[in-house]
């Protein structure tokens, strides 16, 4: 099974409005198992941002003026999500942003049927409580001292340790198989001893008494006849 963990910066909130994409980053997974295999790319907007979506994740106007536009990295995006699982964190803001440049750029547009929204996923185990990224990492002990700033690969690494954490509901080292996980507590619970039949032997007495009770029951399963019939 292959899973990709995505993450998405933006300039703004609403592609209809001009904002576009400035960053993605994605995270292979094998069976619920990091394989090692990422995919990030910094895109130029072309167009300016805010000082206040500069600070969210740090990417200037300068620092992305020669990267290159998202219709010249649509088709390896595309590639390496191809038409497997997307694991994302309040998935209709990417989706959103996703879908209007790859529709902007001529291509396949991501079909939400293949989508698995960490959010609403936390949402229905912990109600109540607060599930932005840096919360659930807090809850799962996930790392989360190099997020200074949000950043799509860095925050796709992240929620894919949470996302594994959040299916065994417990704390999930980055990089371990679920299944060794699950292996794992297993052993640790279940004893692997093999105890060796136990024999009881009957007196004659008990086996006369057992004999007597059992011929006052009519149509016994054990074929005893009363002794008016034996």
């Amino acid at each position: 099974m292959r899973e990709i963990v995505l993450d998405t910066e933006t300039t703004g909130l609403d592609p209809e409005s001009g904002d576009r994409i400035v960053e993605i980053g994605c995270v292979e997974l094998i069976n619920h198992t990091p394989s090692g295999k990422t995919y990030h790319q910094y895109i130029n907007p072309e167009r300016s941002m805010s000082e206040e979506v500069i600070a969210v994740h740090g990417l200037t106007e300068e620092f992305l003026s020669d990267k290159p536009k998202f219709s010249e990295i649509a088709d390896d995006f595309l590639k390496f999500v191809g038409d497997d699982v997307l694991v994302i964190h309040n998935a209709p803001f990417d989706m959103k942003f996703l879908n209007f440049e790859l529709k902007k750029a001529n291509r396949p547009l991501l079909s939400f049927d293949r989508v698995f929204d960490t959010l609403v996923m936390a949402r229905q185990k912990y109600p109540g409580s607060r599930v932005n990224l840096n919360e659930l990492c807090k809850r799962f002990s996930v790392d989360a001292s190099r997020r200074t700033v949000h950043g799509a690969l860095l925050d796709s690494e992240l929620l894919a340790e949470v996302y594994l954490a959040m299916i065994l509901d417990k704390e999930l080292k980055f990089g371990q198989p679920a299944e060794k996980q699950i292996k794992n507590d297993i052993s640790k619970n279940v004893s692997r001893e093999t105890l060796a039949p136990r024999e009881f032997a009957i007196s004659p007495e008990e086996m006369e008494a057992h004999t007597a009770f059992v011929q006052k029951i009519k149509n016994n399963l054990w074929g005893i006849l009363p002794p008016e019939k034996a």
